[in-house]
């Protein structure tokens, strides 16, 4: 059986070789278990080329990056596909477990709610804080959960009960288990509805 030319070579001269030149996956993975999954490897840099379904991901080591490829990416980071090659690009935000894309988080380390693929340690005025989200929208208990509507409030306007025509007035139903330290009761406010109703335009002497 016929010797390829880097076996052939000393190891010093391989080593010196391979500080400037790249060896295929096949002849480097004696050396480096790193190289097993990729399809170009240095001895110095790790993997430089994947194959076409696995992403590069690239780790700083002292001065130099030292790249593996990997089913999918690691938390912090998201896949971008490419035609050369797959990477792994990080997440811009510190505080953001899992991403979409670069600047859009799908998922928020503990102590972050995610709000429109932010991570905020407070969610916005006018959201609900709900397990891991800022909703938009309270989550509706159970039917069943809610108490009945009550008595529509006095038609007022401007904190007055006549002299004009029009005015609002307002009714309420709380969650039935308000008394309760569930997490929904907690989150959830009395929900409210708003109707037009006429006044007294004449107000009593």
């Amino acid at each position: 059986q016929n010797l390829t030319f880097f076996e052939i070579l000393p190891d010093l001269f391989v080593d010196l070789l391979d500080s400037k030149y790249f060896l295929t996956c096949s002849t480097h993975r004696e050396t480096s278990e790193d190289c097993q999954s990729c399809l170009e490897c240095s001895r110095d840099n790790g993997c430089v080329r994947c194959p076409e379904r696995l992403f590069l991901f690239p780790q700083r080591k002292g001065m130099s990056h030292h790249g593996t490829c990997l089913h999918s990416c690691p938390n912090g980071h998201f896949g971008q596909r490419g035609r050369d090659v797959n990477r792994c690009m990080k997440c811009r935000s510190p505080d953001c477990e899992l991403c979409f894309s670069r600047d859009f988080c799908t998922k928020c380390k503990p102590g972050f709610k995610l709000h429109k693929g932010k991570c905020l340690i407070q969610c916005p005025e006018g959201t609900f804080a709900h397990q891991t989200d800022c909703l938009e929208v309270c989550p509706l208990p159970p039917l069943g959960e809610w108490s009945e509507w009550s008595e529509w409030s006095v038609c007022v306007r401007d904190g007055a009960t006549c002299g004009f025509r029009w005015g609002k007035q307002t009714r309420v139903r709380e969650n039935s288990q308000s008394g309760k330290a569930t997490e929904k009761a907690s989150v959830c406010s009395p929900q409210r509805e708003t109707q037009r109703c006429r006044m007294k335009k004449k107000c009593p002497t």
